[in-house]
């Protein structure tokens, strides 16, 4: 009776209240979009960003804008940061992060062409081979790479 007494009151509240409510109640994070990307000799591309924690080593990638499509924002954050284009984009691997509150959605996929215009964002852009990547790279990213492009399961012709 009473959860009967409460869904009448929630169905007749004003809509602003019922997102107000939502809002509050359910937990916020962000999204992002990154890539494990490789070249057709099988190395993988690494940027070096001014503004990331440690070495700044790390897969490209950024956040998911309002309204952006995961795909659309990887393929805009690249353009944005290296001038680069993707081609032949499969989705790797989705997880979620209790600290920072970050849902990340990673991409593997090849790059047509090389970097070629580097924003104020990144220090460098290079490709790596799957066995020589940075020491400084974040472990995490480093295993993600071996499990694509390591036994050349992952690889793409």
């Amino acid at each position: 009776m009473l959860n009967e007494l409460l869904g009448g009151i929630w169905r007749r509240a004003p809509a602003g209240l019922k997102r107000w409510t939502m809002r509050f109640s359910h937990a916020r994070f962000s999204v992002t979009a990154g890539a494990i990307i490789s070249d057709k000799q099988g190395r993988v591309l690494l940027l070096k960003h001014r503004f990331r924690p440690g070495t700044g080593w790390g897969i490209p990638g950024g956040y998911i804008e309002s309204g952006e499509q995961p795909e659309e924002a990887l393929r805009r954050e690249l353009r944005e940061e290296a001038g680069l284009e993707l081609e032949k984009i499969e989705l790797f691997l989705v997880r979620a992060f209790k600290k920072p509150r970050q849902v990340e959605i990673v991409y593997f996929c090849r790059a047509v062409g090389n970097p070629n215009q580097l924003n104020y964002e990144i220090e460098r852009a290079e490709w790596f081979s799957p066995n020589d990547l940075p020491p400084t790279l974040p472990k995490d990213q480093a295993e993600q790479i071996q499990q694509a492009l390591g036994d050349g399961a992952g690889r793409q012709d």
